[in-house]
């Protein structure tokens, strides 16, 4: 990566129409401001090289500082080593620094098992946002024109596509922006030969296998001269529609978000009841009169869904409306215990009132996860009159106090968790539930397995490996949420009793 100190381009005698267009969109969207970094992403295409001459217009008037941003893919050989050197001439006759990086994205995409086209656009971005990181650029500016917003508009509606999709490309992401998503792909190259400048053609550009070629050079043509002259501009208009309403959807979805999931150790939840809103009734009017939209809570669960799923995600992945409505499918179903792995390495849990949204680093990790645990074992000494447990699975601290009893015994009215200390026997041990652990809780007239037990009261199978259970001699006599047992409760002739306190831990 070089540069070189930045030179001022002789003024023109007079500005281009373009250029005037351009500024124009500049005051209009408030893209930029007088003392700002900005690089220039230039491949050697048409329409990045326009966009370096058309800045270079006016810098000036703007007041900013232009640098050329430049990235090697790798994929094309000596071609793209000629486009290295076509850049790094141009932002050298123009007195710029040249910012420069290669990556084999091929062999990227190879390790990771991703599309090529996407392994490209992550590298090539992760490069801008290094520029802005490392090097004090304020932004990147990008060549995406109206063209290749209409291309991305009809790419996303044959792959099937909701309100996002449609939004299409967006003029500002992170430090990246687009100031020419209004402009057309032929009149910047009429300005290219206007300025007498030339350009590099990609070869892979017109190779119709790929479907984006197929709808540059065939589709909108055709669509153009058989249907509607105006279609590229219509279907720029339909993104910035649907980008503006898309907004204002994300936006109610994470607010209602903020006021119902809860995140503990990077996994969100959010209950059943605030994700599924329940169906009414075809003709069934609101307070306000009007007639409910059975859609309208499905359509908001599912934008609640992706943004879990994306908070969560490890790595890259597509999620698809059919994977959205397999969630659906989850948390509409009328048992927990049950799981969905996403790609991007998430896995969804049902549990009885709530989903479980979390990041797995594996397959073989999330298959563990499901039916086994490590394991604890704590030994209790409560020779002092009092010993406190951590239970870091659980985020708190089980506390076990020696009392007087009954004359103390008006403390344990709130947990009810109290047992007979002379009935107790050694070895006092606090450990994880196993298969096979029975007990008799107080109210119960028999005794029943554990495992039962602890399902009726809404423990979830990933919950119940690592639910701490209190044992006596081999005996379970107490276990997280449920009533002591029977044998080893509190009773008239107690007269010392040891209370069983949880106590949160940040």
């Amino acid at each position: 990566m070089s540069r070189k100190t930045p030179a001022r381009t002789p003024k023109h005698a007079k500005r281009s129409d373009l250029a005037q267009k351009l500024l124009h969109q500049f005051h209009l969207h408030s893209t930029t401001h007088p003392g700002q970094r900005i690089g220039v992403a230039v491949s050697g295409g048409a329409d990045s090289v326009a966009l370096l001459l058309l800045l270079l217009e006016l810098r000036e008037q703007l007041g900013i500082v232009l640098s050329v941003a430049h990235f090697n893919h790798k994929l094309r050989g000596r071609a793209s080593d000629a486009d290295e050197r076509f850049v790094g001439a141009l932002a050298a006759r123009h007195d710029l620094p040249f910012l420069l990086a290669h990556e084999d994205v091929a062999s990227k995409a190879t390790r990771e098992h991703s599309n090529l086209e996407d392994a490209a656009r992550r590298s090539r971005y992760s490069f801008f946002e290094s520029l802005a990181r490392d090097t004090h650029l304020d932004k990147v500016a990008v060549a995406h024109t109206a063209d290749d917003q209409a291309e991305t508009v009809l790419s996303h509606i044959f792959r099937g596509t909701g309100l996002s999709g449609l939004a299409g490309i967006h003029p500002e992401a992170g430090v990246v922006f687009r100031p020419l998503l209004a402009f057309r792909r032929q009149e910047l190259r009429s300005y290219l030969r206007l300025r007498r400048q030339i350009w590099r053609e990609d070869a892979t550009n017109r190779d119709t296998r790929r479907m984006r070629a197929r709808i540059r050079f065939k589709l909108l043509p055709l669509l153009e001269k058989v249907f509607q002259p105006a279609v590229v501009e219509h279907l720029s208009q339909l993104a910035d529609l649907a980008r503006e309403e898309d907004a204002w959807l994300e936006s109610s979805a994470e607010l209602r978000l903020f006021l119902s999931a809860k995140e503990h150790n990077g996994e969100w939840r959010i209950s059943l009841r605030d994700l599924v809103a329940p169906s009414v009734p075809s003709g069934e009017v609101n307070q306000t009169g009007n007639l409910w939209s059975r859609r309208a809570p499905e359509a908001m669960s599912k934008r609640m869904i992706r943004l879990l799923v994306k908070k969560v995600k490890p790595h890259s992945g597509q999620l698809s409306s059919v994977h959205v409505n397999a969630i659906l499918r989850l948390a509409q179903q009328p048992d927990g215990g049950k799981s969905l792995p996403l790609p991007g390495g998430v896995e969804v849990r049902r549990e009885r009132t709530f989903l479980s949204f979390r990041a797995e680093s594996s397959k073989h990790t999330q298959n563990k996860a499901k039916f086994t645990h490590p394991g604890y074992a704590h030994h209790l000494n409560l020779q002092t009159g009092q010993a406190d447990v951590p239970l870091v699975e659980h985020s708190c601290c089980l506390r076990f106090r020696v009392i007087d009893w009954p004359v103390e015994g008006r403390e344990t009215i709130v947990t009810g968790a109290v047992l007979d200390r002379d009935s107790l026997r050694s070895p006092l041990v606090v450990r994880n539930w196993r298969p096979g652990d029975s007990v008799q809780p107080l109210g119960h007239r028999k005794c029943h397995k554990l495992s039962r037990l602890l399902n009726e009261a809404g423990v979830s199978r990933w919950q119940k490996v690592a639910w701490p259970v209190l044992t006596s001699g081999g005996s379970v006599v107490w276990s997280r949420g449920l009533p002591v047992a029977v044998d080893f409760a509190a009773k008239p002739s107690t007269r010392k009793g040891v209370v069983i306190t949880e106590v949160s831990v940040a």
